[in-house]
């Protein structure tokens, strides 16, 4: 048991690794597609690269999408609506033209002739009636036929067999044309202008409920084919007829059903691919960037970004699949190059892109353009602390992704005049959710402790809390930062290491001398120094604590853990020479430990740059007549010792990058003492 335990804690950093690669390796097979893969990759307008296909099994022949709309428009143009005629109106009407009728033919006529005249009016009230009288501007929609309900029966009527309210005196004048009664036209007209109504009326919900049911009684089917016969010859063109057959047996293997193929055996072999595409990823992280593999923090960041994206453009395809490219997948390679560098960025967007090619339709159109656009993104200039770069960027993101699917409509149409807007729109949208990687990036380094360009840009300000604090309690101390990092700013430059990390590294590095002042030789101001009165060992310890402060002041303040890194750091084990010879020099009993940092040693390029720059720019005030070849060598003195001491055997620093950095020290440390070279007399 006592193994076992033993094992998981020697182990823990590469079991955390497997468990994060399997979790992830899950996640991303349970949102693939539960179905058999179609084995043959085709486009539009190419020719079949395969052999003769044979059709493997039954299947029915889909309608393309131009087809279906044109009968969806069909059946919306034909549709025939339903209208609903009120009977108690009618009921009303024949009250109110008996109510009313003596107002308008009070003439003194016969009985006869009257009544006769009141019967006349009744029966055109009926014609008028017949089938109803439509509202004041009334619209007909659909088809020439309509049904009218009526009760409860139901009847197909034309249209034009409906009176409109407007037209009442037309349809009066043929109704009176001739007859005995046709000289009372004005009278009638007058009355019925009172009396009649409007009765019919559009039932909306019964035309829409009858629309629906015939768009879904729509076959999406409009042939079949039979086991065993050709689908297309080796060398043919996939057009047409060819084209949809081949599009019909794809979308029958991605819809066949578990019992068909065996579920377990589809699920191993997402599972292998997918774990092989993340194995590559662990892999290259750990050969060339050995430093993140160790941090299971970043690797975790890493892999959350890849299985986000992947689960949103899933959760997109399976709402609405023209929505795909909306996805800001381009948002991931910014992030990763904001925190870390361009060659992973680049190689963590492919192996999720690789991935997304198993669910997106079209999929090698969708990585020719992923890939593309990802590429241009990491080209593209991204130090994001200038808002305008990201804006530049997702420009060109969306004029890559505008451009791609042009080329690509003119390869499939053989022109422009198919051109979608609707996808256009969709690229456009794409940009502006790519906008949202700043805000991202914020909320990504409060989660994870990460540092990005924006943070130290912000950090470098020397109106800051904490530089504001230093400048006043140890004004010396401040200036020295301040020369230590323009120094390193300028050699990491010119090793191509990260330079804003190393100048704010550099501003932070000393916070600790705030602690003691007057103890540090940069901020004393009379001729005397405290430590004349002290024993070696508590001057030792002093000046040593200023580490330890500095590193409780920059977790008060919520520095970063990676600015923290360069105040651990920049000193490494070194000695405190000058007190530990001093102690020798007394006779006394000398412990090593009292006069050694604590530590760690530089483990990164720039922390290494930041020893080198501060050991020799605070040497350098012991410099008496400084010349050329004095400055040179006293630089190569500093840090050849730093190297014996093997300050620089935990990072990955080179002897070459060392001698960059010596030489940029020495031109920089002329620069400043204002030294030429001599001339020969």
């Amino acid at each position: 048991m006592k193994n076992f335990w033993r094992f998981l804690l020697t182990n823990q950093n590469l079991i955390y690794k497997g468990i994060l690669l399997a979790t992830c390796s899950f996640l991303i097979v349970y949102l693939f597609p539960k179905g058999a893969t179609f084995k043959y990759e085709f486009q539009k307008g190419k020719p079949w690269q395969y052999t003769t296909l044979y059709a493997p099994f039954d299947f029915s022949v889909l309608k393309s999408d131009v087809e279906l709309e044109e009968e969806r428009q069909a059946i919306i143009n034909s549709n025939s609506p339903y209208y609903r005629a009120n009977a108690d109106i009618i009921e009303q009407v024949s009250r109110s033209y008996t109510t009313q009728y003596s107002n308008f033919f009070n003439r003194p006529v016969s009985s006869e002739s009257y009544s006769r005249l009141y019967d006349f009016g009744n029966r055109i009230l009926k014609e008028i009636y017949a089938y109803g009288v439509l509202p004041l501007g009334f619209e007909h929609q659909g088809g020439k036929s309509v049904f009218l309900i009526q009760g409860n029966n139901e009847s197909t009527v034309d249209r034009n067999e409906f009176v409109k309210i407007e037209e009442l005196r037309q349809k009066l004048e043929i109704l009176t044309q001739n007859t005995e009664f046709q000289d009372y036209l004005d009278q009638f007209y007058k009355l019925f202008f009172e009396v009649v109504q409007p009765n019919i009326s559009l039932d909306e919900k019964f035309t829409n409920n009858a629309l629906n049911e015939s768009l879904d009684d729509i076959s999406i089917y409009r042939g079949f084919v039979q086991k065993g016969s050709i689908i297309i010859d080796q060398g043919e063109v996939v057009e047409g007829e060819k084209l949809q057959m081949l599009l019909s047996l794809k979308e029958e293997y991605a819809s066949q059903l578990w019992n068909e193929y065996n579920y377990y055996w589809i699920l191993f072999g997402y599972t292998i691919l997918v774990v092989l595409t993340f194995m590559s990823l662990v892999l290259f992280i750990s050969n060339y960037r050995p430093t993140i593999f160790e941090d299971n923090k970043e690797i975790s960041f890493i892999f959350l970004n890849m299985v986000g994206m992947i689960g949103l453009t899933t959760l997109v395809i399976n709402f609405d699949v023209q929505f795909l490219y909306a996805v800001p997948i381009c948002i991931l390679p910014l992030i990763l190059k904001t925190f870390f560098d361009p060659r992973l960025a680049l190689f963590t967007h492919m192996i999720t892109i690789l991935n997304l090619g198993f669910i997106v339709p079209n999929s090698f159109e969708f990585l020719f353009l992923q890939l593309l656009v990802g590429i241009v993104t990491i080209l593209s200039i991204t130090q994001l602390q200038n808002r305008a770069n990201l804006f530049i960027t997702v420009g060109r993101i969306v004029l890559v992704y505008l451009v791609g699917y042009i080329a690509f409509t003119i390869i499939h149409e053989g022109n422009i005049s198919t051109l979608d807007f609707k996808v256009i729109g969709l690229f456009l949208l794409n940009g502006l959710l790519t906008l949202f990687a700043q805000p991202l990036i914020y909320l990504f380094e409060r989660l994870f402790k990460l540092v990005s360009d924006v943070s130290l840009l912000e950090l470098s300000d020397t109106n800051s809390k904490l530089l504001k604090e230093i400048s006043d309690r140890a004004p010396g101390t401040f200036h020295h930062s301040l020369q230590v990092a323009n120094l390193a700013e300028t050699a990491a430059n010119e090793i191509g290491a990260n330079a804003l990390l190393v100048r704010v590294g550099a501003l932070y590095h000393d916070i600790g001398k705030m602690s003691a002042p007057t103890y540090f030789s940069e901020n004393q101001t009379g001729s005397v120094s405290p430590h004349e009165e002290m024993a070696p060992d508590q001057s030792a310890k002093i000046i040593i604590d200023h580490v330890a402060e500095g590193i409780k002041m920059a977790k008060k303040a919520k520095l970063p853990d990676r600015i923290i890194d360069f105040i651990r750091t920049h000193h490494g084990d070194s000695w405190v020479y000058y007190f530990y010879k001093k102690a020798q020099e007394s006779g006394e009993e000398v412990d090593e430990k009292d006069f050694r940092y604590p530590g760690p040693r530089p483990f990164s390029k720039e922390t290494a740059i930041l020893m080198m720059a501060d050991s020799v720019e605070a040497a350098s005030k012991s410099l008496r007549e400084p010349t050329v070849d004095k400055i040179q060598q006293f630089v190569d003195t500093i840090i050849n010792k730093q190297i014996d001491e093997k300050q620089f055997n935990d990072c990955n620093i080179t002897l070459s990058e060392i001698e960059t950095v010596k030489k940029v020290l020495s031109k920089k440390l002329i620069n400043v003492y204002h030294l030429r070279v001599e001339y020969p007399e």
